[in-house]
C-alpha cells in the first residue's frame, strides 16, 4: 500500500497513470458502442456455439461480442504484427531492420505493421459481416451499407491501435497488452453473473472445484511467468593505466516463459482463417467448394480437434517468438566483447551452441505450459460442465502477465525517481 500511495504522490506518475485510465475508458465506450441493424438475442446464440468467436473476442478486447464500431479491436495489428514477424525469416533485409539497426529500425518495422493493419482489418471485418449475415445476426446489407460498415470497421480498428500505441508512449506497461487486459476484465463481471446466476446447492461441489482449479492456475501461471534459467558469467580482470576494471561474477537469466502471452494470441488469430475461408466456400457456387467448405467447418467445430491443433500452435509460436527475442549468437558475440565467458565453456561457437542447448530445453517447458494453459477450457467445462467461464485459463494467463509486467514497470518508475 505505501508504494501505491507513492505512485500518486510523485505528479509525473500519477498524471501518466490517469491518462492511461482515461484511455481504457474510450476503449471500453468504443467496445459497448453497437454497430445498427444487429439482433442481440441471435448475437449472444451465435457466441454461445461457437466458443472460439468467445475466446477471439475477449482476447481482441471485447468488442466482438457486442458487434461494436471496435468489434476486432487489436485483432487485425496483431495479425500484421505475426505476418511481419515470419516475414523476417523469408527476407533478411526486414531481420537485419528489426534486429541490427536498433531503435530506428524497429520503428519502420512497427511502422509497416501498421499500415498492414487496414487492409486486414477490411478482409477480416468482411469475414465477419458475411458469416454473421449467414447466421441471420444481421440483416440484408446494401452495396453502400457494406462499404459503410467495413469503414466504420477499419477505423475502429486503427483507433484501438492508436490508443494502444499513446499507452505504450507512457512506459508503463504495453498498451495492446493493457487493452486486452482491460477486456477480459470487464468480461469477468458478466461471467461471474452467469454464474451465480447457475449456482444452485447441487453443483456447490463443482463450483469449489472450479475455484481451487482457478487458484492453482493462477499459483503456477505466476510461478512459471517469474521463472528463470540464471547462467553464471565471469568477467575477466583488465587494466587500463592504474584501474582495475572487471573481475565480477553475475549472471545472464534465461526466462522458462520467455514468450509471454504471444504465443497464444498469434495462435488465436490465425485459428480464425480456416474458418473465415471455410465461409467463403461455403457460399461459392461450385458444389465441390462448398462441400470443402462445410468440411472445413464442422472440422474446426469438432472440439477434438479445435484443441490438438491449438496446442500444437501454441508450442510453435512460442519457439518462434522465443527466437526472434532471444538470439544465443548476439548475446555470445556481446559477452565476449565485454571480456566475460561462461565457466566451462570455451567463449565464442561454443558458448552459442551451450545458450542454444539450454533455451530449447528451458522453452519445451514453457511450451508446454502455455499449451495446457490455452486448452484448459476446454478440459474444465468437460469436467466440471461449468460453460460461465469460456476463457477460463487463457484470460488468467493474459490478465496474471500483463499485471506482473506493469507492476515491474511501475516500480522501475519509482526506483528512478528514488535514485
Amino acid at each position: 500500500m505505501e508504494r501505491f500511495l507513492k505512485l500518486f504522490k510523485i505528479s509525473d506518475i500519477r498524471n501518466r497513470i490517469l491518462f492511461i485510465l482515461g484511455l481504457i475508458v474510450v476503449f471500453r465506450v468504443a467496445s459497448a458502442v453497437p454497430v445498427p441493424g444487429v439482433d442481440a438475442a441471435r448475437l449472444q446464440q451465435f457466441f454461445n456455439d461457437f466458443q472460439l468467436f468467445g475466446l477471439v473476442s475477449a482476447i481482441t478486447g471485447g468488442g466482438l461480442s457486442s458487434f461494436s464500431i471496435a468489434m476486432l479491436g487489436l485483432g487485425p495489428y496483431i495479425t500484421g504484427s505475426i505476418i511481419m514477424q515470419l516475414l523476417t525469416m523469408i527476407f533478411p533485409s526486414l531481420e537485419q531492420m528489426y534486429k541490427y539497426e536498433g531503435e530506428a529500425g524497429r520503428q519502420r518495422f512497427n511502422q509497416y505493421s501498421r499500415l498492414l493493419t487496414v487492409p486486414l482489418a477490411v478482409v477480416q471485418g468482411y469475414a465477419f459481416l458475411l458469416l454473421l449475415s449467414r447466421q441471420g445476426v444481421i440483416g440484408h446489407l446494401t452495396v453502400l451499407g457494406w462499404i459503410n460498415a467495413l469503414v466504420v470497421i477499419a477505423a475502429g480498428s486503427v483507433f484501438v491501435m492508436w490508443l494502444g500505441e499513446l499507452i505504450s508512449e507512457k512506459n508503463l506497461g504495453n498498451g495492446v497488452s493493457l487493452l486486452i487486459f482491460a477486456g477480459i476484465v470487464a468480461g469477468f463481471l458478466t461471467n461471474f453473473k452467469q454464474a451465480l446466476f447457475t449456482f444452485s446447492a447441487q453443483n456447490a461441489l463443482t463450483y469449489l472445484g472450479f475455484a481451487v482449479i482457478a487458484i492453482i492456475v493462477i499459483a503456477g501461471v505466476v510461478y512459471l511467468t517469474e521463472a528463470q534459467r540464471n547462467i553464471p558469467i565471469n568477467y575477466a580482470k583488465r587494466v587500463r593505466g592504474n584501474r582495475v576494471y572487471g573481475g565480477v561474477s553475475t549472471y545472464l537469466p534465461m526466462r522458462v516463459n520467455n514468450a509471454g502471452v504471444m504465443p497464444i494470441i498469434f495462435a488465436l488469430s490465425l485459428l480464425l482463417f480456416p474458418g473465415m475461408i471455410a465461409s467463403f466456400l461455403q457460399a461459392a457456387k461450385t458444389s465441390w467448394l462448398q462441400s470443402i467448405g462445410k468440411f472445413f467447418t464442422d472440422l474446426i467445430a469438432n472440439q477434438w480437434f479445435y484443441s490438438i491443433a491449438y496446442f500444437i500452435m501454441v508450442v510453435l509460436f512460442t519457439y518462434f517468438y522465443t527466437a526472434v527475442t532471444f538470439d544465443p549468437k548476439s548475446i555470445s558475440e556481446n559477452v565476449q566483447k565485454q571480456g566475460g565467458y561462461i565457466p566451462g565453456i570455451r567463449p565464442g561457437q561454443p558458448t552459442t551452441e551451450f545458450l542454444n542447448h539450454l533455451l530449447n530445453r528451458v522453452t519445451l517447458v514453457g511450451a508446454l505450459f502455455l499449451g495446457l494453459i490455452a486448452i484448459l477450457p476446454q478440459a474444465v467445462r468437460g469436467v466440471t460442465g461449468i460453460t460461465a467461464f469460456t476463457v477460463g485459463g487463457t484470460s488468467i494467463l493474459i490478465v496474471v502477465s500483463v499485471a506482473l509486467e506493469t507492476m515491474k514497470a511501475l516500480d522501475a518508475q519509482l526506483s528512478m525517481y528514488e535514485y
